[in-house]
């Protein structure tokens, strides 16, 4: 994630690092290209003022409008996965934090603990990366836990178990009391829920149909707009088909860019610095 100062308007405009504009230069060029064409047609075929008569500007203003809102909603849907997958998160680190400072508090000796939970969240987020790579987390687990998470077809399920297994053990020590075990437990159950909604999000795509029918209108909005134009603006099309195709490609990509924030784009969730944290926060707990 790319943290910067909303304040500084100057430097927010004319950043370039963790933008859309990568992806959207490689789609515009051809758009231009299609302008510049449109363009020299109408200069250089006298009948080519015949074949662009039927291209009305009123016509692409109302399907601009519908296209606008369409892609604003797509936005809107795209960042409520964001902040959704956000708000899991910090469920994921509260819980970890109160399941940490509970077992030191009432468990004895939580080391173990503590790396349990390290390595469940640091395991969470391989998994919604798709990463089988755990060797991240064998410096926080007991060798065999390791081994056996690295085998699980779900690690952080296999290493919550472990932790309910450790709420077990010591409350059938003596070392927890029933209503203490239950609350820990179900810390334990309230990551799993968290883990569960990242999972959803991850699996479950804006659907393929709407995603299609959205950029297929774009398609043909932004290829016929020059014929629309040129008519009446002339050399000056082709300026403003790149603006117009700049600004609505952009706000659509920019909606693909958060609609999976689990990645590593720029603009996804700092997973990294969260598991950083969280694995100083409990080890502290612990000592």
């Amino acid at each position: 994630m790319i943290t910067y100062d909303s304040k500084n308007w100057f430097r927010v405009v004319f950043s370039y690092r963790g933008t859309v504009m990568p992806a959207v230069l490689k789609r515009l060029w051809w758009i231009v290209l299609i302008a510049v064409g449109v363009f020299l047609a109408d200069v250089y075929i006298p009948e080519f003022d015949d074949l662009v008569k039927p291209f009305k500007p009123v016509g692409h203003s109302l399907l601009g409008l519908a296209l606008g809102l369409l892609i604003v909603f797509h936005n809107n849907c795209a960042y409520d996965r964001y902040w959704e997958g956000r708000k899991l998160w910090g469920g994921l680190i509260n819980s970890c934090r109160n399941l940490a400072r509970g077992a030191t508090a009432y468990g004895g000796d939580a080391k173990d603990m503590a790396g349990l939970i390290t390595g469940y969240l640091i395991a969470v987020k391989q998994l919604l990366r798709k990463s089988t790579d755990l060797s991240e987390i064998k410096p926080y687990l007991a060798n065999d836990v390791y081994e056996q998470a690295v085998q699980s077809s779900n690690p952080p399920s296999f290493i919550a178990l472990e932790m309910s297994q450790w709420i077990s053990v010591r409350a059938k020590d003596g070392r927890l009391d029933t209503v203490t075990a239950q609350s820990l437990e179900q810390m334990v159950r309230a990551l799993l829920d968290n883990q569960g909604g990242c999972e959803r999000i991850l699996k479950t795509p804006i659907p393929f149909a709407y995603a299609v029918h959205i950029r297929q209108m774009l398609a043909i909005y932004v290829v016929t707009l020059p014929f629309a134009l040129v008519g009446e603006m002339g050399w000056a099309t082709i300026p403003t088909v790149a603006v117009v195709a700049f600004g609505m490609i952009g706000i659509e990509e920019a909606g693909n860019e958060v609609e999976n924030p689990f990645g590593t784009d720029p603009n996804d969730l700092p997973l990294e610095a969260m598991c950083a944290t969280i694995a100083t926060d409990v080890a502290a707990m612990a000592k």
